[in-house]
């Protein structure tokens, strides 16, 4: 973590009470009324198809046996299955009502067999969007990243290529194993049940609807956990080692993607709706890139945050009206940059002057 410096802290927390700036902020609650309702035939069509892709590809990469193709087909699985499970971003937005089967039909094509149901996603990301949490200890999605040690970034990063080891023995090996202890079942649900990055978050147990919607999901998971283990004595380790290696990839993106998704340099202090945009990225065109790999529309995640139920769908048309709407000394035009990597360079060079 960071030393205390007390100039550093203290300009710290005068980015973090910018004022908010009204004409952005009546712009955007317009566009939010102009954009709200989601088409179901785009959600529909572009979870369907990314998941038959996704999958498809992920038997070639099993079954091929030329080793280029079989790579090929890995990529692809892996950009696919990667757009797929972005939707579940999406999820914890839309109004339950809005896409009837939707939540119902991600978990048993893409949550459950890649082993993160919705519900470790639900009831979490909208924590990180509310007013007085976002960039708090108690926002269960931040971190102080450019405040920290120089080590931290490459550390962030190989933690996510671990995730499919993790998520075995998580729903294979605890899921069962804490049904039979109570004080393990406490640790499990309050500690790794949430797409989190805090360490420190810790996760109150699920009641009523959301209770058994869970428990569905992680009994689904369980069983794909064991499924996974039990391959290997049926089908050799390759079917195992090519899902993981896809997995592992996946997360890894989606990792870099959330390392650039904000600039992370709050310290805990709670921050104003301007304040959290100026701290989040947008990576809009012309840039082709980040429809790859910040997909379903999370290249506009500082758009999104002022925008947090408009379908991503509509944010790319909301992000042009606002760029041509609003002066060019609107802080809006200052969320915008043109890639990952200059992004993670300005992060990793906070890293090395951070005290």
């Amino acid at each position: 973590m960071t030393v205390h410096d007390p100039i550093l802290a203290a300009a710290r927390r005068a980015r973090a009470a910018i004022p908010d700036d009204s004409a952005m902020l009546r712009a955007a609650a317009d566009l939010a009324r102009e954009f709200s309702v989601a088409n179901p035939r785009i959600y529909w069509s572009d979870l369907l198809a990314s998941a038959l892709i996704g999958w498809s590809a992920l038997a070639g990469a099993i079954l091929i046996d030329n080793v280029a193709l079989a790579v090929a087909c890995g990529v692809v699985a892996m950009l696919a299955l990667y757009r797929a499970a972005s939707f579940i971003h999406e999820l914890t937005h839309i109004r339950k009502d809005a896409l009837p089967g939707f939540r119902l039909t991600w978990n048993l094509i893409v949550g459950v067999p890649l082993m993160i149901p919705s519900f470790m996603y639900e009831g979490i990301h909208t924590q990180h969007h509310a007013r007085t949490r976002y960039g708090t200890a108690d926002d269960p999605e931040y971190l102080p990243l450019a405040l920290m040690k120089p080590w931290s970034l490459p550390l962030f990063i190989v933690v996510a290529s671990l995730a499919p080891v993790g998520l075995i023995l998580r729903f294979g090996l605890l899921t069962p194993l804490s049904l039979l202890i109570p004080a393990l079942r406490r640790k499990v649900v309050a500690e790794l049940s949430a797409l989190s990055i805090n360490p420190a978050y810790r996760r109150r147990a699920p009641e009523g609807d959301f209770a058994r919607m869970w428990a569905w999901q992680e009994a689904g998971a369980c069983i794909v956990a064991l499924a996974l283990v039990a391959s290997v004595f049926a089908f050799g380790w390759k079917p195992l080692l090519v899902y993981m290696a896809v997995h592992s990839a996946m997360t890894v993106i989606n990792q870099l993607r959330t390392l650039v998704a904000h600039l992370w340099e709050n310290e805990g202090e709670a921050m104003t709706v301007t304040a959290q945009y100026l701290d989040s990225v947008n990576v809009p065109p012309p840039g082709a890139l980040p429809a790859l790999w910040a997909p379903v529309g999370l290249r506009y995640h500082a758009l999104h945050h002022l925008l947090p139920s408009v379908p991503y769908h509509s944010l790319g048309q909301a992000h042009a009206r606002l760029m041509t709407t609003l002066d060019m000394d609107s802080p809006y035009h200052k969320g915008n940059y043109k890639g990952m990597m200059p992004l993670v360079g300005k992060i990793a060079r906070s890293t090395m002057t951070a005290r």
